[in-house]
């Protein structure tokens, strides 16, 4: 390509946004953005992969990834790929470190999701406390006569315990605000107590979190840090009326641990939406459990999330086409190489 300029970038989806037929899963990705602008060229993967391939990415410039993972082999021979944008927040499907030496930006659906996921948990609350699993059974079964064995209780006066005060956790504080809880304490190393306090959130240990909050709900991303920061020891420290409810990854919670709690009622319950081990394709042993809500990592899946994700994914590739920075980038460092931006000012549409 030398060294001029394009007049066109090429963004292309994983094949997993589509059906066999080629038809879209979603009722809407955002996708009209890109009609709206005519330097950009978008189109579908021909195959699903679970790793996305080198060879999937030839004439790419950017590619939107949904559940394919991205690794060191994907990027391997990146020359005109500028970036990844990975549909939704979480990032531990994708190796930055190998994108970052690529030359190949990273970067995520910030904000998009805080809504649709605290929206999620807020319901899940409810569900649990009021028992709606098991007085659905008791319907369906003809077991009126039990209904008094399963009393329930209210959000009032309890404490929210949030693992990870980013926009998500914060959106949650929000929205549990008319609710009559104690104020909401948090963990998260990485917030400072003036904006924790800004809303209205204390930040604690994580060891004052597990033994104060009535609900411990995780939303904090998986990474070396975090995988299985709750633990035996942290569960243990759970009142026997809490709850947990993780809507953020599978790794972050040992599932042996919250498993053997459960199972021996030490906590009242759990709600899961993701998974040590996924896609789960055969019986959880969760599921075994009447005090558990389960979730094929989807709780949150609305057509408004859907739309606002792949708006705000379309917009990074846009601005990127068009020499700006999107927003929610995991690997700022890459703006350091001389060698990334030789190659974003070759392929950024012309002036």
């Amino acid at each position: 390509m030398g060294g001029t300029k394009t007049n066109e970038f090429q963004v292309v989806l994983t094949a997993d946004f589509f059906r066999a037929d080629g038809s879209p899963r979603y009722r809407d990705l955002g996708l009209s953005l890109f009609d709206e602008t005519p330097e950009i060229t978008c189109r579908p993967l021909a195959e699903h992969r679970a790793e996305l391939g080198a060879d999937q990415l030839c004439g790419a410039n950017g590619v939107i990834v949904l559940t394919p993972r991205v690794t060191a082999a994907s990027v391997g021979h990146a020359d005109d790929l500028l970036a990844i944008g990975r549909f939704g927040v979480g990032y531990d499907s994708v190796d930055v470190a190998s994108c970052t030496a690529a030359d190949v930006l990273v970067f995520i659906s910030a904000g998009a999701v805080d809504r649709s996921v605290a929206e999620a948990t807020v319901g899940w609350m409810l569900a649990l406390t009021h028992h709606v699993r098991v007085k659905d059974r008791l319907v369906r079964t003809g077991q009126w006569d039990e209904r008094s064995s399963y009393m329930g209780c209210e959000l009032r006066d309890r404490t929210l315990g949030v693992v990870g005060l980013g926009g998500i956790g914060r959106a949650l504080v929000r929205l549990l605000s008319g609710f009559g809880m104690k104020p909401p304490i948090a963990f998260d190393p990485f917030v400072e107590p003036a904006a924790a306090t800004a809303c209205g959130v204390k930040l604690v240990s994580l060891d004052e979190l597990m033994a104060s909050a009535d609900f411990v709900s995780i939303h904090c991303p998986l990474n070396d840090r975090t995988r299985n920061l709750i633990r035996a020891p942290q569960i243990a420290q759970m009142k026997p009326g809490a709850y947990l409810l993780n809507t953020a990854r599978g790794g972050i919670v040992d599932e042996d641990a919250l498993y053997a709690a459960l199972a021996e009622r030490r906590i009242a319950g759990a709600a899961l939406d993701c998974f040590a081990e996924e896609p789960v394709v055969k019986p959880h042993r969760f599921g075994e459990l009447d005090n558990v809500l389960l979730a094929p990592h989807s709780i949150a899946w609305t057509d408004e999330l859907f739309r606002d994700i792949g708006r705000t994914t379309c917009q990074g590739m846009i601005a990127l086409a068009r020499g700006q920075r999107p927003r929610g980038v995991v690997n700022p460092d890459v703006f350091d190489r001389p060698t990334f931006q030789a190659k974003w000012a070759r392929l950024r549409c012309a002036d």
